[in-house]
């Protein structure tokens, strides 16, 4: 059972078939990293942890646009791809479907995160999981850069702190794994919600029918480019187009011509991020999933603005 929803967090898992490795090299370990930034650019999903093993991987993920079967069929598909030129081979590599559980909102995403993090030292791979490059633990433990795709900020605020995020996260992650975790992904788990009774009762509403792969039509539909989005937006807004590609500086009003066209460069036009900020005269990426956040809950609120959007979308519906 699929359940999907908008903000929803997921504690996301897949195994090679049979057990077999998945991961042959750092040349593999880092074009499933390329696949995971690539689904954040494409799908808008956020990745707040992940560890990658020989034979299985661990993901913790927020889907802002409840579209976490599509991020996945790309994560997973396009991996396998790669995976099967690098290694000059053909078949399917993982064991079959992902397993996700979804988790209640700011429960155990904290947790969780420890969980996923000390997958190292359980199989006794190293004894400080400092030491294991293909995790994010250390990218919340010390000064490395972390890559744009990575989400840190929810896991930090709930430990409660106002500075030393990084020490104090490390003293969390070594008191090691809480029983309650522990319990619930024992052998045999096969409960897809992580959370309260009532928000297991709620998850249940949102499940929902997931295809089991990309059509063909879908991949060889037609993508607008970012000038004609930008000029059906400005038709449908009876906006210019300067209007909207342009920055404003300052306190401003909400430009939501400016919001639809740079949502619609994603959704339709399957832009990267890096494209769309070149577009609309931004200097950095960050806020645009954030933009685009905000212009969904408008659009949920506002039925003129939702009928205008739709429109547009229908054009390019195949």
């Amino acid at each position: 059972m699929r359940i999907e929803y908008k903000d929803a967090y997921y504690h996301v898992m897949n195994r090679g078939r049979a057990r077999q490795k998945i991961f042959n090299g750092d040349n593999y370990f880092e074009i499933f990293l390329a696949g995971l930034s690539e689904a954040h650019q494409r799908f808008g999903i956020q990745i707040m942890c992940y560890c990658l093993m020989d034979n299985h991987y661990h993901l913790l993920v927020k889907t802002p646009e409840a579209n976490l079967g599509r991020a996945m069929r790309h994560i997973n598909g396009v991996y396998t791809q790669r995976y099967n030129r690098l290694k000059k081979t053909d078949g399917a590599l993982f064991r079959g479907r992902y397993k996700a559980i979804c988790v209640e909102e700011d429960s155990y995403q904290l947790c969780l995160s420890r969980y996923i993090h000390q997958n190292p030292r359980v199989a006794r791979v190293v004894e400080k999981i400092d030491d294991y490059r293909w995790s994010s633990y250390p990218c919340y433990v010390s000064n490395l850069k972390s890559p744009e795709w990575l989400y840190r900020q929810e896991i930090y605020d709930q430990l409660h702190v106002k500075s030393r995020f990084c020490e104090k996260y490390r003293t969390f992650v070594e008191l090691g794994v809480d029983e309650e975790i522990a319990q619930f992904y024992g052998k045999g788990n096969t409960v897809p919600y992580l959370g309260s009774d009532a928000f297991r009762d709620w998850a249940y509403t949102q499940r929902k029918t997931d295809e089991s792969s990309v059509s063909k039509q879908a991949i060889q539909s037609f993508r607008p480019s970012i000038d004609e989005i930008v000029a059906r937006v400005a038709t449908t807004f009876k906006v210019s187009e300067s209007s909207i590609l342009k920055s404003q500086r300052g306190r401003v009003k909400n430009n939501i011509p400016r919001w639809v066209a740079m949502c619609l460069s994603q959704d339709i036009g399957s832009n990267k991020l890096s494209a769309i900020a070149k577009a609309f005269s931004l200097k950095r990426t960050g806020s645009i999933p954030t933009t685009i956040t905000k212009l969904r809950v408008l659009v949920e609120e506002d039925l003129s603005l939702m009928r205008k959007v739709s429109r547009i979308k229908s054009e390019y519906d195949t």
